[in-house]
Order: C-alpha cells, then structure tokens, then sequence
C-alpha cells in the first residue's frame, strides 16, 4: 500500500505538472491568438480634455518642446453621438488638436465649446484619474527646468531603491489647466531588466537614439575606441571615471560570453577585478575598422614580455559620438 501511495503521488503531481505546462501554453498562445484578432500593434495616442485648446497647444509646445501637427473642428455633435459617448447633451462643438510628443504615443487634446461637464479634476485615486510619463535622460535637470518655467512641482523626485523598477526616478507635475503629469527616468534600466525577462517594458530611451553625420565619421569613431583603451588601463578611479562620461553611454552594454554588463558602475568593477588580478596587464590595439557607426577593435592583453597572453575582437555600436553597445570576443587558444 505504501509503495501503491507513492507511486498515486507521483502520478498526481506529474498530471498537475503537465496541467501546468498545458496551461501556460494555453494562455501565451490564447495572448497571441487575442493579439492577432484585434489587430492591435501597439499605442497610437492618448486623448485628454482641456478648458482652453490654445493654451494647451502653447504649453506642450513652448514649454516641452513638443510639436502640433494636426487639428480637426470644431465639430459639431449630434445629439446622438452625445448619448453613445457620454457627452453632456448641451455641451458644445469640439476641437481637437494632435500633437507629435516625441519617441512615442501622440497626444490628442480635445477643447469642447460650451462644456457642460464635470470642471472638478479627479483625484489621484478616482476610478478613471489618469496621466502621462514623459522619459528623461536627467530628472533633476528636468525639474529645474520646469520650474523655471513656472511649473508646479509635486513634491521632490524618488528614486525606487528595490524591486522590480529599482533605479526608476520619477516625480509628477501639474499642467497650467491643473492636470497631473509625470517625469520618468531610469537611464540604467530597472531592476527586473537585470534577470533579462523574454518581455520586456518599451521604453522611450531605446527608440530616442538618433544618428547624427559624427556617428558615420571614421576618425571619430577610431578616437572612441582609441579612448576606450585608456579606460581599461586606467587604474585611476577618479580618472577613468570621466572617461567613462567622455566615451559610453550612461546606459552603455557590454555583453560577454559568459555576462552582460550594463552601465558604468557594472563596467567599471569589471575593470578593477581585471587590473587586480594582473596589475602589470594591459590592452593594446593591433588594429581598429570603421564601418559607419560600427567598430571592429583587434585587441591583445598581456604584459611588456609577453603583450598578447590574451587577443580578441570588440565590437561597438556608437550613437550620438557614445558607445552604446560592446560586444567582446575572445580569441580560442588552439
């Protein structure tokens, strides 16, 4: 019986692992298969209401730098398009404004004549409160300029110490009409990026990278590289650190074999483990190849005696006369 009892559990908890398995596959491709349905690529725009049409265009514009690109109305709303949507029965004609915010969704902003609607703003915790993040390279610098536009500031900028969006610094604002938006950045990713999840959050700062004529310049590309060198011999803390400013990217990546390294602090411990482990080591170029924005570095790593104890390939992606991204190859010993 006891020996029977066993082999019951194990059936069960094979049967429960396989109901498992057939449930995970069912609810990712039931996802795929609800994508796919609807069509659905992504995020268009988002639409907010505002009192003034004219007064909201200046802001985003003058104040955010953003850019209006199309206006439709006003429109007159017959009766029944105001029962189907919502819309007070004696409200007037709308205006709507679209306008370009940059690396990501527009912004649609509708100005009703004549509004008849609620004029109280919901509270942060009412059903159907919402706001817009707008991603920063500098939180700080963001907020001072804000402020030195008059922006109401609602508080001080936090940064998230632990958890899934560690390293997220962000902070809300309130627009001229009263609306609550917010400021974002987190220019070294979050901290559930750093177990590399298959879905990952889209993210502004990946699509904000634009490349510049500097990008495609063979000497400037070879004078990064030339720069990166001195960071993996510089023993100097306080030096490589400017260095590092002067050459990567704040969210720079270099991805190894064996690990991926993300920003300078990750980058930069890696060196002090090398340089400790042979402090009379250093890197030289045997040669470097442009291709646009693309560099090959052939490298050796060894000491006066012995120059080449260790040779490979890196390869950088440059943007914005930044490395973004490096790819190391060492060279297999025969």
């Amino acid at each position: 019986m006891k020996t029977n009892h066993k082999k019951s559990n194990k059936k069960v908890q094979t049967s429960a692992a396989a109901m498992l398995n057939f449930l995970i596959l069912f609810s990712a491709s039931d996802k795929t298969a609800a994508q796919n349905n609807a069509g659905i690529v992504g995020i268009d725009h988002v639409g907010i209401n505002v009192p003034d049409l004219n007064k909201a265009v200046t802001f985003f514009s003058d104040v955010l730098g953003f850019t209006p690109v199309t206006q439709l109305g006003p429109i007159p709303l017959d009766a029944d398009w105001k029962k189907l949507n919502h819309i007070n029965p004696n409200t007037g004609d709308v205006t709507i404004k679209m306008i370009n915010a940059g690396n990501g969704a527009s912004i649609e902003v509708f100005e009703y004549a004549d509004n008849k609607g609620s004029k109280t703003y919901p509270n942060t915790d009412d059903i159907g409160a919402s706001h817009i993040a707008f991603y920063v390279n500098d939180i700080h610098v963001a907020v001072e300029y804000l402020k030195s536009k008059g922006v109401k500031i609602l508080g001080e900028p936090f940064t998230t110490p632990s958890g899934d969006t560690a390293g997220e610094s962000w902070v809300y604002f309130e627009t001229p009409w009263g609306s609550k938006m917010e400021l974002v950045s987190y220019p070294n990713g979050k901290g559930y990026e750093k177990t590399h999840p298959k879905t990952v959050l889209w993210s502004p700062k990946n699509k904000a990278i634009k490349k510049t004529a500097d990008d495609f310049d063979p000497k400037k590309n070879t004078l990064i590289v030339e720069n990166h060198l001195k960071i993996w011999n510089e023993k100097d803390e306080a030096k490589r650190k400017v260095l590092l400013n002067q050459v990567y990217a704040t969210d720079v990546e270099m991805v190894d074999r064996h690990f991926i390294a993300e920003g300078f602090e990750d980058i930069s411990k890696f060196i002090v483990e090398l340089q400790t482990k042979n402090s009379d080591f250093r890197f030289s170029a045997k040669s470097i190849e442009t291709n646009h924005n693309i560099v090959r570095l052939y490298w050796q790593f060894g000491s006066k005696s012995k120059p080449s104890v260790v040779s490979g390939m890196d390869l950088f992606v440059i943007e914005n006369n930044k490395v973004q991204k490096l790819y190391v190859f060492l060279d297999q010993k025969e």
